[in-house]
């Protein structure tokens, strides 16, 4: 008697496969977005394009400024700044809002995410102030109405009051020239 082979492949064959395939699918996946040359730090917003969301925040105390309030956005050009006293890339990125802070064309309006007011009169007391507005979010609440992931975050509102752009990380001279000015530039001359 000859024994034939047999031809159709096993069950368990295919299920010792099945994961293999998987996985090298998920990697092929992954090593195509890795080198799609796109930001990976670039966090869409949802709120792009809408209104800002309605803020009302007390100022910071002794700093003698008014504190944020959305309805003062109508009108004009406003970045907003999320910072707070102890992140360290706020510290890093702070210089440079005090240089665009010269700029008269906008206004930049701080909101002081998570901070003690001692702290943060101290972190401006050291590095200056560029800011037209403060606004105190103890708790946080406004600072997720805003969609904000973590500090420091800016956010271009445009004379319509709509969300134009968002800059998540700290400001770099590169990426102020190359997205955060051009933007600006754009929201200026919207009507």
């Amino acid at each position: 008697m000859s024994v034939q082979p047999d031809s159709a492949p096993k069950p368990r064959r295919i299920f010792v496969l099945l994961p293999l395939l998987l996985f090298l699918g998920l990697a092929a996946v992954f090593f195509a977005q890795l080198i799609s040359g796109r930001d990976i730090s670039a966090v869409p917003s949802a709120l792009i394009g809408q209104p800002a969301p309605q803020t009302s925040l007390p100022p910071l105390e002794g700093s003698n400024l008014p504190g944020l309030e959305s309805a003062d956005f109508a009108g004009k050009v406003t970045l907003v700044n999320v910072w707070a006293s102890w992140c360290a890339p706020c510290r890093q990125e702070h210089p440079l809002l005090y240089e665009l802070s010269r700029d008269q064309r906008f206004t930049i309006a701080g909101l002081n995410y998570k901070d003690r007011p001692e702290n943060a009169r101290r972190f401006l007391g050291e590095l200056g102030n560029p800011y037209k507005a403060i606004g105190v979010d103890d708790a946080g609440r406004a600072a997720i109405n805003w969609g904000v992931y973590g500090v420091p975050e800016t956010f271009l509102v445009g004379k319509d009051g709509k969300i134009a752009y968002k800059h998540v990380g700290p400001l770099s001279p590169e990426s102020i020239a190359g997205e955060v000015m051009p933007q600006i530039e754009k929201a200026l001359a919207a009507q």
